[in-house]
């Protein structure tokens, strides 16, 4: 254990250098949070009771999003691994005494921390902002506590989905289509695009027992209040059901893949 809250540790520690990316980070998430507000309101004008979200728990779902995009987005990938895998260094990592796949789920969970430490203020300024803008609080401090359990069960689920992302880069020359289809598929049905509740009955029942709906669907509602009570217990116990599950498919995949690899120039 301590060898991976080293290697959390020194990732960590290189992430928080780039403090000027951070601050466009920052100012990226006011903009882009103010103008879906702005979208989100426009069509409550017309007939508020016809969404399956009050206004407000919309608006605390924007920021809630905008504040942990990285930490439960399954294509922020660590750009090492990548260069690890496209390089042929991954020889270099087959002969570490430590288990890769523990290694890897590490070093992406510290990275994914480290930059969202730095969008923290996004979130403490929404509290204060006028007018609609403005972000609740939980509703009380089980529902905080449930969000927290939530929040770290989500990014949980995302980097062990990102694991199986690594293993498929094992077969491929460039990661360019990989990249292209997981942003698809993982932003729209992990509530990225809309909230879930806003999709068609006969769609939300089947995507809400998807692992994408465990990432940063879950830990947004849970807060914003639109989840509660016994729903809210068991969307975390899907949630580890998911975590479990993706965990150990994606050691197994990677053994398997790892007794295959083939190392460039030779």
């Amino acid at each position: 254990m301590k060898i991976y809250l080293a290697i959390f540790r020194m990732r960590f520690i290189s992430a928080i250098q780039y403090r000027i990316v951070a601050f466009s980070h920052i100012m990226t998430c006011f903009v882009w949070g103010a103008m879906l507000i702005l979208a989100y309101a426009a069509f409550y004008r017309t007939n508020p009771s016809a969404f399956p979200m009050s206004f407000t728990q919309t608006v605390s779902y924007v920021w809630m999003q905008e504040t942990f995009l990285i930490l439960f987005s399954v294509v922020f990938a660590d750009g090492e691994i990548e260069s690890i895998l496209e390089t042929g260094s991954i020889a270099y990592e087959l002969v570490r005494p430590t288990d890769l796949y523990g290694r890897w789920f590490t070093r992406t969970c510290a990275g994914r921390v480290a930059v969202t430490l730095f969008r923290i203020p996004v979130i403490i300024v929404a509290f204060i902002l006028p007018g609609i803008f403005k972000m609740s609080l939980p509703p009380d401090i089980t529902q905080l506590l449930l969000f927290l359990l939530s929040m770290i069960l989500a990014l949980g689920v995302t980097v062990s989905f990102t694991m199986l992302m690594y293993v498929v880069m094992f077969h491929t020359i460039s990661f360019r289509g990989v990249r292209v289809i997981m942003t698809a598929v993982t932003t729209f049905l992990s509530g990225g695009v809309i909230p879930l509740p806003f999709f068609p009955a006969s769609i939300r029942d089947i995507v809400q027992l998807l692992p994408f709906a465990a990432m940063q669907n879950m830990p947004s509602r849970i807060y914003s209040g639109n989840i509660t009570g016994l729903d809210a217990i068991y969307g975390i116990g899907l949630q580890l059901f998911w975590l479990i599950a993706l965990v150990l498919f994606g050691k197994l995949t990677m053994h398997f893949s790892l007794n295959k690899v083939i190392v460039q120039g030779g």
